[in-house]
């Protein structure tokens, strides 16, 4: 019965080791994705304000010309 106990706490002991890890390697992953999760909302930032400096084009869509003249 002894061995069996010690056998059963080794055991859940191996499983702990484990867990332990996988937590730990889940939160680095967590914290790395974090990382590119900021640098992207500092990207899409950057390209929101470009985007709102660049100038319209004088050129007006073919939407807005004017029909040319028939003969």
């Amino acid at each position: 019965m002894s061995t069996d106990l010690h056998t059963e706490i080794a055991h859940l002991q191996t499983q702990l080791a484990f867990q332990e890890d996988t937590i730990e390697q889940l939160n680095k992953a967590l914290a790395d994705q974090q990382i590119q999760i900021d640098k992207m909302m500092f990207q899409i930032k950057h390209m929101t304000q470009r985007m709102k400096q660049i100038e319209p084009s004088n050129i007006a869509d073919a939407s807005e010309e004017a029909p040319p003249p028939h003969y």
